[in-house]
């Protein structure tokens, strides 16, 4: 309202905030959908029946189980590429519209390693024409003190399509001796460079606006240019293990549902907030605790769903088939 936002574009931000809402809440759903169908099968003695006619609880779980599969596919598919677009979306509009910036195709003020051994400085990027302007690139020996061998300075860097490449226009070498300086001018000049024109573009995306194989391609390249990318890896690794908790909820569902317990369908409500509460708790702490310890990246972060996997395999084994 302060902003004078027009009541239309309040409904499209919502509306393209929903996505990310429906991330954390779909496994708390499912829990719900579940906890509910068999609790009120177990209610009304159905599941007893059930197991008195030879079913087994296994033999219930199964098209549960099934649909619970179904279900993590196709949220994975949603958390890793339709929520970064509505996320970017979303992004773009708080720009236009709350913070009255304008928004483009373009990206200011950058500041990466191409390599372990070369620093790139660019005040400005335009995605739409390829151009990188102002532009500064430190290459450094390999030794154990690094020493700066030489620096690029340009007016200009553009991205050649048909070489692949990028090209500096109007700058200056400087080549660092060891006892002097020489500086070389020129017009135009190749420049090799591990990073791509659509690279450049995304470098100042924020992870969450990124599908997962924009996340996989930015994490190598970070890689690439000598940075530690643990953390990013981790975070990575734990938002594709997040969409199997819709199987691993089934599980606990099934197994507590099957039961008939005094309390009926509060008992029910109170046990699916317990379940989902103690294991986004989980997902998210595991994160920092396994950042500190010496375990692969894919483990800390699909660490919840194994550890929550066990759990509802043993209480599934305890219960009375």
């Amino acid at each position: 309202m302060d902003a004078n936002v027009p009541l239309e574009m309040i409904i499209k931000y919502y509306l393209v905030y929903l996505p990310e809402i429906l991330k954390i809440l779909m496994p708390v759903s499912i829990l719900l959908a579940a906890l509910f169908t068999i609790g009120k099968l177990s209610n009304n003695n159905e599941v007893t029946a059930m197991k008195s006619g030879g079913m087994s609880l296994y033999r219930i779980l199964f098209p549960i189980a099934i649909l619970g599969i179904l279900f993590s596919i196709g949220q994975y598919y949603f958390n890793g590429w339709i929520v970064p677009v509505a996320n970017e979306e979303k992004e773009r509009f708080s720009q236009v519209y709350l913070n009255k910036m304008n928004i483009s195709n373009s990206v200011s003020n950058l500041a990466f390693r191409d390599s372990p051994t070369r620093n790139v400085l660019i005040q400005y990027y335009d995605a739409q024409t390829k151009i990188a302007n102002r532009i500064a690139i430190e290459d450094y020996d390999t030794g154990a003190a690094p020493r700066l061998n030489y620096r690029i300075e340009a007016q200009q860097m553009i991205w050649n399509d048909t070489a692949n490449s990028w090209i500096a226009k109007h700058g200056i070498i400087k080549r660092i001796g060891s006892s002097n300086v020489v500086t070389e001018r020129f017009e135009e000049m190749p420049i090799t460079m591990k990073i791509k024109d659509r690279q450049l573009e995304k470098i100042n995306k924020k992870a969450d606006e990124m599908t997962f194989d924009e996340v996989k391609e930015y994490i190598l390249l970070l890689r690439n240019g000598g940075k530690d990318v643990r953390k990013l890896e981790i975070e990575y690794h734990a938002e594709q293990a997040l969409p199997l908790a819709n199987f691993i909820v089934m599980l606990f569902a099934v197994t507590f549902a099957s039961v008939k317990r005094r309390g009926g369908i509060a008992i029910q409500i109170a046990a699916a907030m317990i379940i989902s509460f103690i294991y986004l708790i989980f997902f998210k702490i595991s994160q920092p605790i396994g950042l500190s310890m010496n375990l692969p990246p894919y483990m800390v972060g699909w660490s919840a769903n194994m550890i929550f996997f066990v759990a509802g395999i043993i209480t599934l084994l305890k219960t009375r088939t």
